[in-house]
């Protein structure tokens, strides 16, 4: 950890439920607590499609990840990367492009700690820790800075993470501080949960269980309020879609718009 690298803002309690480690238990991994086993399992009860619809977003990270390295950038920046599990951004990138550098960035302990473990002997790939909500530090971070070069192309990833950003202006904010950042040539891949027709009862039922947590609330948004994050970008097709229906490796995924789930989209800077 450098000097200007803050500590944790939280240390790891196994007793409060960590959403990285709901998402982990969702996708059926095992780092996680039986605090995070049981508020999972609550969402579960509500809406027992949560685990497929995590798994979608997994596929939509790694098929964006590798049209966007084959695109020939090379440079990855995935903010609020949760837990590694399989088809990390650094394996599909650096498996189209060696060369690839990816920085991973979380306020999570168990998150830096696991990331730092797995990545010890990886020189193009690290993980730091830092908050979404505060986008200049994380642009400003000196690892960040050792291992992006913002004159040149990047990828920045915010996957199924500014839905915890309850504010609607914070969260465009972000989104638009970093994108100014951004050189010709960039990509912002976003997915963002969406209620989709579920009921008003489901939904709070739902986000009373993530206000457990420590990240707090959770704020689903309409499919016009995520696409207004990609603003000035050319949205790559078939748009701003439900991830499973995304550029879909079989042709028959048809998009499922009723089911709470997660949008996502993938936006060219040109």
């Amino acid at each position: 950890m450098t000097d200007r690298e803050q500590a944790p803002s939280w240390v790891i309690n196994p007793h409060v439920p960590s959403v990285a480690r709901m998402y982990d238990y969702y996708l059926g991994g095992k780092d996680n607590f039986a605090a995070d086993r049981e508020a999972a399992e609550q969402v579960l009860s509500i809406m027992p499609y949560v685990r497929e619809f995590t798994r979608d977003n997994r596929a939509f990270l790694s098929r964006s990840v590798r049209l966007i390295a084959d695109a020939g950038v090379r440079q990855f920046l995935d903010i609020g990367s949760g837990l590694p599990t399989r088809e990390n951004v650094h394996q599909v990138a650096q498996q189209s492009a060696p060369d690839s550098r990816v920085v991973y960035v979380d306020n999570d302990p168990i998150v830096l700690a696991h990331g730092r473990a797995l990545l010890a002997e990886n020189p193009l790939t690290t993980v730091v820790q830092a908050d979404l909500r505060e986008p200049k530090a994380i642009l400003d971070h000196p690892e960040v800075a050792a291992r992006i070069d913002f004159g040149q192309p990047v990828a920045v990833l915010l996957l199924a993470v500014l839905h915890f950003v309850p504010d609607d202006d914070e969260a465009a904010s972000i989104v638009a501080r970093l994108r100014e950042r951004l050189a010709p040539g960039s990509y912002l891949v976003i997915s963002h949960g969406h209620a989709g027709r579920v009921s008003k009862e489901d939904e709070i039922l739902v986000t009373s269980t993530y206000k457990a947590t420590k990240t707090g609330n959770l704020t689903p948004r309409t499919a016009d309020q995520i696409l207004a994050y990609f603003e000035g970008l050319q949205l790559l097709k078939p748009g701003l879609v439900p991830v499973e229906a995304w550029r879909p490796e079989y042709e028959d995924v048809k998009p499922n718009w009723d089911r709470a789930g997660f949008l996502g989209g993938v936006g060219h800077l040109t």
